[in-house]
């Protein structure tokens, strides 16, 4: 009844009666309104929910660019010019926002870090060489870290500091226990929220900080993010360098490329593009990310990596900068201050609170800079060289040498001493920055490397066939180092014999290329200029 069919120019249309009551019709119409507002609540959420499930990784990466090594040069700098160097950490912080960019598209694509990159696709004397490198940067990280928790220690619960030098050996022991690099993802969580808990202190303390300064001046620190000519003086840019250089550190960029294969792998097991090797073969297994996982997790990681660096890194770098250039302005004897004279001067210029908060951001800094530093060490041996040595042995072996020269100069220097060591170490560092910049910005632009196989076949890294139709083969994979291993390269072979694989290319585009070029060079000059002049003998306060 409630139908009626009308035939035109041979078409049939079918009218529909609508029979519903006019008292309910404009419900139904609010209802229509109603979906797509329901439809963007249900998007976002979903976003918001996927995004907290990588939140982790650009925290631990945050790390890198508080450790105790920039309070130092953060305090000379709000001291000598307020807060017009504040610029330079937002750029600091630009640069390795594209720096750490580069890590991840590098780790997700090829399914390995920097320096199994380097093993892989650099000439074995080159290799050898960016390793030494390297290495001799993990180990100057590492000073800043025994010399942050050190001095914290001491002046919180009135430690010795060559005893608090050996107990920095500590968290190397529990980190090297549990640590499992290709292990499921639910262990790597628990690091993260480690990590992220003493990210958290930090930020609490120095919120605390900043409340204890009286009569901020907003007007001036938002003139502090903008570019001003005091900026291009000498001691300007001496201290421009100092905080680049303890901004953007060589071993975040092996931790950046190194953290995002843990997603990656536990969407392709998930999904069946991967089966999860037995304890005893993890460590043998080289894993390829899928294209489906790399499109499922590329841009979260890379928005989760940016909102950690610009609001974790900037706030802790620019809340020290800050109650440095208000409480410590114009006063000389904070230029050449170390870090017992900066607790000193807080303690007596602020309040004894101040002073003590100022210390346990230092000690959750050490700590979560170790933490960071000993996962960085592990990445940077077993890529480079593949050892067959027991992590937890090497790494004790590389903090050892860490702590010796920290330990002898504890016992017979004293708290002098390792403020020099903590100088001498932010200057290595920033010497060393090119040589680890330079691997990653070639292979990042490289067609041959960054590309994946348009393929959702799955695979499986026990078997050394897979029959599918006939139409796929998986062999062995081989290293360049001629190391066999588990797992599979899959070939798609057409019914004539012929290869045809279809590769999607994901290198650098034209941007990315020249904004790394831009970068590595000006980071480059920069650091050169700094070490030159500390040469040349010029009066620098790192």
């Amino acid at each position: 009844m409630g139908t009626n069919t009308v035939n035109r120019n041979e078409s049939t249309y079918r009218v529909v009666s609508d029979t519903t009551p006019l008292y309910q019709r404009g419900s139904m119409t609010d209802a229509t309104s109603v979906r797509p507002m329901k439809s963007i609540y249900n998007r976002v959420k979903s976003i918001l929910v996927k995004y907290g499930k990588f939140i982790g990784p650009g925290l631990m990466v945050s790390v890198a660019y508080m450790d105790p090594g920039n309070y130092s040069t953060s305090v000379s700098g709000g001291a000598a010019y307020e807060y017009k160097l504040l610029f330079v950490i937002f750029m600091s912080n630009i640069f390795a926002v594209f720096l750490q960019i580069f890590c991840i598209k590098l780790g997700s694509v090829t399914g390995m870090d920097l320096a199994q990159c380097c093993r892989e696709y650099l000439p074995p004397w080159l290799n050898l060489l960016v390793y030494v490198m390297t290495e001799f940067a993990i180990i100057a990280t590492d000073l800043a870290e025994v010399v942050g928790t050190a001095i914290s220690l001491n002046i919180l619960f009135n430690v010795p500091l060559f005893m608090g030098v050996l107990l920095t050996i500590v968290d190397v022991l529990v980190i090297l226990m549990a640590y499992r690099p290709n292990g499921p993802l639910k262990l790597f969580r628990y690091f993260e929220y480690f990590v992220s808990f003493l990210v958290v202190l930090v930020v609490i303390c120095l919120a605390i900080e900043l409340a204890y300064v009286k009569h901020l001046d907003t007007i001036a620190i938002l003139k502090g993010f903008l570019p001003s000519k005091e900026l291009l003086e000498t001691d300007g840019v001496y201290l421009a360098c100092g905080i680049l250089g303890a901004t953007v550190m060589p071993h975040s960029l092996y931790l950046g490329s190194g953290l995002v294969q843990p997603r990656l792998r536990d969407y392709d097991i998930k999904h069946g593009y991967f089966e999860q090797p037995s304890k005893e073969l993890e460590d043998n297994v080289v894993y390829k990310p899928s294209i489906h996982a790399i499109r499922s997790s590329l841009s979260y990681s890379i928005a989760e990596l940016i909102i950690s660096l610009f609001t974790v890194a900037v706030f802790v770098n620019g809340a020290i900068l800050i109650v440095a250039g208000a409480s410590l302005h114009n006063q000389p004897e904070a230029m050449d201050a170390d870090l017992f004279s900066i607790y000193e001067m807080l303690r007596d210029i602020l309040s004894p609170i101040a002073g003590t908060v100022f210390a346990l951001a230092l000690l959750f800094s050490g700590q979560s800079a170790g933490v960071v530093c000993t996962l960085s060490g592990q990445m940077v041996s077993e890529g480079f060289l593949h050892w067959s040595i027991k992590p937890w042995l090497r790494r004790l072996i590389t903090r050892g040498i860490a702590i010796v020269p920290c330990l002898f100069v504890a016992i017979f220097v004293g708290r002098k001493g390792l403020a020099d060591v903590l100088n001498a170490s932010q200057v290595v560092l920033s010497l060393l920055l090119p040589f680890c910049c330079a691997p990653l910005l070639y292979f990042t632009s490289s067609k041959k490397i960054m590309k994946v196989e348009r393929t959702a076949k799955r695979q499986s890294i026990y078997s050394n066939t897979a029959n599918t139709s006939g139409l796929y083969n998986a062999i062995p994979a081989e290293r360049n180092d001629g190391i066999a291993t588990t797992s599979c390269t899959t070939n798609l072979i057409d019914r004539d014999g012929t290869h045809s694989i279809e590769y999607i290319d994901m290198s650098n585009g034209r941007f990315e290329a020249i904004a790394g070029v831009i970068i590595f060079s000006f980071i480059s000059f920069l650091n050169l200029f700094l070490i030159i002049s500390m040469t040349l003998g010029a009066d620098i306060h790192l």
